[in-house]
């Protein structure tokens, strides 16, 4: 499974704990799941789960960089932490609050709501036992929030909510969440209620313990997939299952043949269903990490279906396969150009730069009618010329990826973080798509400390799909 440096340690600065107001007087209903002040433009949620608050070492914060027609920027922001006014528990060493995100409006009011892991956090004398909690979206963006509920059985050091996704798994138009852990996995299902437990909650007993989930529609039926990765003794790659809603209750199809704890979902192909990309960094990929895609249908992807491979030495990628470079490691899915395909932007976390250490890059791979394609494929680093900042190492630039329309022109953005940026401070990087692909051209930065934070947060240790 993929395994990450140790979180370093940071600084808070005090006086950014609560949501900014929002420009705009009254939302207008959410059309997307991260929308959190309802304005009509997507966000940016950054996990920083190495910074310290009032303190205490690795307690973790979250940023939101609020949308825009010009995208996000650092000047209209949220900094939330679990000392901000109404969000559950206390800042405390190690909770690690932001170190899984994912979104949705889970209570149905036209605003999205985040959901933040803290698999560090001890309840009670139990350590490390992790929680999760829903920061509720509004016009004024996030504030305040809940606790999710979870199993009063589960014990020290098994970090509960190390995996979250939000989507509408039946089709109801509500929206659920998913949380893994090494203990259980659990489902909670829609709608919410700002006070109180959502209606349904069960734990996945037939698919035991996961530490990752992946979500999204494969079989085109208006009812997201939830996936989970496994890893097990004698294949370092693992399996996955997933569970798919055919209107009386969830079958699950087991992908024995796919390996990989990273994945996105999106339509490659353009034919309605959307397709599953997976990052496989494992012994029995190719050297460096690969990519596979299998692309969906009426029922989702087929077991037996030949997936389509991409690694650094498929002829048209830019690049070469080295030890460690972990192509892969971190997956977007969107369509940059506007065509109608989904692209695919991958991380490579450790790829070496003009000779530096763990500089990170990421490759942008192109969709087509045929799928997945190498045509026009680029790379980009910090030593990409418009690309701002220098190329160092132990940057980890492509530490965490995005595809998402940020400005509302219709086409894909780039967001791209380097949590080991100015000696693990962390930032995020923002290229633009256009009709003839992802460009450099008005690149730019968010740095954490322009955001508030100080010291070795490692800001971008996440992002909110």
């Amino acid at each position: 499974m993929r395994t990450r440096p140790l979180l370093l340690a940071a600084a808070l600065t005090t006086g950014l704990l609560t949501a900014l107001p929002a420009a705009p007087a009254a939302a207008a209903p959410a059309r997307y799941a991260d929308d959190f002040d309802g304005d009509g433009y997507r966000d940016v949620a950054v996990g920083a789960a190495g910074a310290v608050v009032a303190g205490k070492q690795t307690a973790g914060a979250v940023v939101v960089l609020y949308g825009s027609p010009s995208g996000p920027s650092a000047a209209r922001r949220s900094v939330i932490t679990q000392n901000s006014p109404g969000v559950p528990g206390t800042a405390e060493e190690g909770d690690q609050f932001g170190a899984a995100l994912t979104s949705g409006d889970l209570d149905g009011d036209g605003y999205a709501d985040l959901v933040v892991s803290s698999p560090g956090e001890s309840l009670g004398d139990h350590d490390g036992v992790g929680t999760a909690t829903i920061l509720w979206g509004g016009a004024s963006g996030l504030s305040g929030g809940a606790r999710v509920p979870q199993p009063d059985w589960l014990t020290e050091d098994g970090g509960y909510a190390t995996g979250l996704a939000a989507a509408d798994f039946d089709g109801d138009g509500d929206t659920d969440l998913t949380v893994t852990s090494l203990p259980t996995t659990r489902v909670q299902e829609g709608p919410w209620k700002r006070t109180g437990a959502p209606k349904v909650e069960y734990d996945l007993d037939e698919l035991g313990s996961t530490r990752t989930v992946i979500a999204g529609d494969l079989s085109g039926d208006g009812a997201a997939e939830r996936l989970y990765p496994f890893g097990f003794d004698g294949d370092e790659g693992g399996a996955i299952s997933y569970l798919r809603w055919t209107g009386t209750g969830y079958e699950k199809t087991d992908l024995d043949t796919a390996d990989g704890d990273q994945g996105a979902i999106g339509d490659i192909n353009g034919d309605g269903y959307g397709d599953l990309v997976l990052g496989d960094i494992s012994r029995g990929a190719h050297k460096g990490g690969e990519i596979t895609v299998r692309y969906g249908g009426p029922t989702g992807p087929a077991p037996a279906q030949k997936p389509t491979t991409v690694h650094q030495d498929t002829a048209g990628v830019p690049g070469k396969g080295e030890s460690d470079d972990c192509f892969g490691c971190a997956l977007g899915v969107g369509d940059i150009d506007g065509d109608g395909y989904a692209d695919v932007a991958v991380g490579a976390q450790n790829e070496d730069v003009g000779g530096r250490r763990n500089t990170g890059a990421v490759t942008v791979l192109y969709g087509s009618a045929a799928g997945l394609t190498t045509t026009g494929a680029a790379t980009y680093t910090q030593a990409t010329a418009g690309v701002p900042g220098a190329a160092e190492s132990q940057d980890w630039f492509g530490s965490a990826v995005r595809l998402a329309d940020l400005d509302g022109d219709g086409r894909a953005d780039l967001v791209a973080t380097a949590y080991g940026e100015n000696d693990a401070s962390g930032a995020l990087w923002v290229l633009r798509g256009t009709a003839s692909g992802l460009t450099t051209k008005g690149a730019r930065t968010v740095s954490a400390r322009q955001v508030g934070l100080r010291g070795q947060s490692n800001f971008g240790w996440t992002l909110a799909p």
